[in-house]
C-alpha cells in the first residue's frame, strides 16, 4: 500500500462536485464531515477525492491552507482504510466545519473514526 494522494484521486470535476452537492449523503464527526456519492469512474479508480475549509471560519487563506494540508495528510495515511472497505468507486469530500483549531495528532484521530463510520455506514446500506 502507497501513502500517496496522487492527481487522479482528486475531485476536479465540476459533474461529481455537483453531485456531490445535489445527491450526497453524509456522515460527521465533530468538527469533520465527510459527504459521499457513489460514481461511475474509469480505470480501476475506486476513489476521488477533496477537501474544503470554509472561508467563513477561517478568513485568511494561510489559516486554510494550513488546515487543508493537514486534512490531505490524515488522508493520505489513513486511505487504505477506506480502499480495503470500498466496493464500488466514490466521490468524497472532507470538510472542516469549525473555528477551533486542532492539532494534527486529535485530527488524525478524529479522521480514522470518521472513515470508520462512513464505512459502517456503506455496508449498511
Amino acid at each position: 500500500m502507497s501513502f500517496t494522494y496522487p492527481k487522479h484521486e482528486k475531485i476536479k470535476s465540476q459533474k461529481h462536485i455537483d453531485l456531490l452537492f445535489s445527491e450526497g449523503k453524509s456522515v460527521s464527526k465533530y468538527p469533520l464531515r465527510l459527504v459521499y456519492v457513489p460514481v461511475e469512474l474509469e480505470d480501476e479508480e475506486k476513489i476521488k477525492f477533496g477537501i474544503s475549509v470554509s472561508k467563513k471560519h477561517f478568513k485568511l487563506a494561510v489559516d486554510r491552507n494550513y488546515y487543508k494540508r493537514l486534512l490531505r495528510e490524515c488522508y493520505r495515511l489513513n486511505k487504505h482504510l477506506l480502499l480495503e472497505n470500498l466496493d464500488k468507486p466514490y466521490a468524497i469530500m472532507l470538510f472542516y466545519q469549525t473555528k477551533d483549531e486542532m492539532p494534527f495528532e486529535e485530527m488524525n484521530e478524529k479522521t480514522i473514526l470518521l472513515f470508520e463510520k462512513f464505512i459502517k455506514e456503506i455496508k449498511s446500506t
